[in-house]
């Protein structure tokens, strides 16, 4: 069958990229666009000259304002949502509640409210609909071998995972998503950690804090590390470490080589041709497409697909064989609790149990309540 897709929040300029948005619906649709499984057939955004560009681009004649309006006209099969985190979740439990849709794709990360990530996952479950949250660093080949090297025994058994990033929200969900997809799904155990939000930090209209410390441990005794910092100064010297019994595996995102593992006290770089971030072409691609430039009409080879679009073709292949995504709300949904989890933690001064009862976001609540803020502490009088 030929799916029908439509895409809620198209977003502006797809070539402008900032912390008001990235045009994700533009990274979609050509992963959509890509499969002759899919057909894209609509789209929608609240502001309708950038809906209208959208639809421009990709010769689409269905646009609309409203979504309601959209998804109960057009009957999509899957739906993309590329709208900020704040509103994720009433988009997405709008589609899976539409009759027709059988999958949703949205961004990540999830919601801005503890409760609405639940809420997404629960709403789908009911609806018999494949919910799926576009973490694609989980297909970056940087990420797979990592996994495979560590299934193999090649640095021993799990000990530790440690990350660094500008925040645990917006980018460091990626890495929560990760080191869950390490553990292989382990339940987490409980998390402490330390935040500082020294102004408002925000990212797609959610807040974030300006640098965090977080530790975690998994029910298999595996424990996490984190180290965030908007201005990058983190005690974590690496995007995503590894660390075995035997050795230690090291992911970067572009800075050296994208993955290396050290087993007996030497580095050794594994040749990836791409970062965790997305392919790029290495020099056997690159020596292979100055050849086929000079055969009339011979097709470029430096373009593999990009992460979004494996994402988008994983999916459908999942919704077409009735198999979970390697990214599905549920598993998402595990990283994810980490967030929120490592805030409340600041929250309470203390280590968090999960799972965690709390229904909203506690940075949000101990920032509209004064608690952070970046003030100074009154200094202590000297007892002299």
């Amino acid at each position: 069958m030929t799916y029908r897709v439509a895409i809620i929040g198209t977003g502006p300029d797809p070539e402008t990229r900032d912390r008001d948005g990235y045009a994700m619906a533009y990274r979609h649709a050509g992963g959509y666009r890509r499969l002759d499984s899919c057909s894209l057939v609509a789209c929608a955004d609240i502001v309708p000259e950038n809906a209208q560009a959208f639809a421009d681009h990709h010769d689409l004649t269905a646009v609309y304002e409203d979504h309601e309006t959209m998804l109960k006209e057009v009957e999509p099969d899957i739906v993309s949502v590329c709208v900020p985190p704040g509103v994720h979740a009433d988009l997405v439990v709008d589609s899976a509640e539409t009759p027709s849709v059988d999958a949703v794709h949205c961004e990540k990360p999830m919601a801005t409210t503890w409760d609405d990530c639940r809420r997404m996952v629960s709403t789908c479950d009911a609806e018999d609909v494949q919910l799926t949250i576009d973490h694609q660093r989980r297909l970056s080949e940087p990420v797979q071998r990592a996994k495979k090297l560590l299934k193999d025994g090649e640095i021993g058994d799990l000990k530790r995972l440690e990350w660094s990033e500008v925040n645990l929200f917006d980018a460091g969900s990626h890495l929560f998503d990760l080191c869950d997809y390490f553990v292989g799904g382990a339940r987490a155990e409980w998390v402490l950690a330390g935040i500082d939000c020294s102004h408002e930090n925000r990212w797609f209209g959610a807040l974030n804090e300006t640098r965090a410390i977080a530790r975690w441990r998994y029910a298999d005794g595996t424990v996490g590390f984190a180290s965030t910092a908007e201005d990058g100064d983190t005690v974590v010297d690496a995007y995503l470490r590894i660390v075995g019994e035997d050795g230690v595996i090291e992911i970067q995102p572009d800075d050296g080589p994208a993955l290396r593992v050290r087993t007996d006290g030497g580095w050794k770089e594994i040749d990836t041709d791409e970062n965790v971030y997305g392919p790029t072409p290495g020099l056997v691609r690159l020596g292979l497409d100055k050849v086929a430039s000079l055969i009339p009409g011979a097709p470029s080879l430096t373009q593999p697909p990009t992460h979004y679009e494996q994402a988008i073709e994983h999916l459908v292949s999942s919704l077409q064989n009735g198999t979970e995504p390697i990214f599905s709300g549920r598993r998402v949904l595990r990283g994810t609790e980490l967030i929120f989890a490592s805030w409340e933690s600041a929250r309470q001064r203390g280590r968090v149990h999960l799972p965690i009862d709390i229904a909203g976001n506690p940075l949000e609540e101990m920032y509209e309540a004064g608690q952070l803020g970046g003030g100074q502490l009154e200094a202590t009088p000297s007892a002299e």
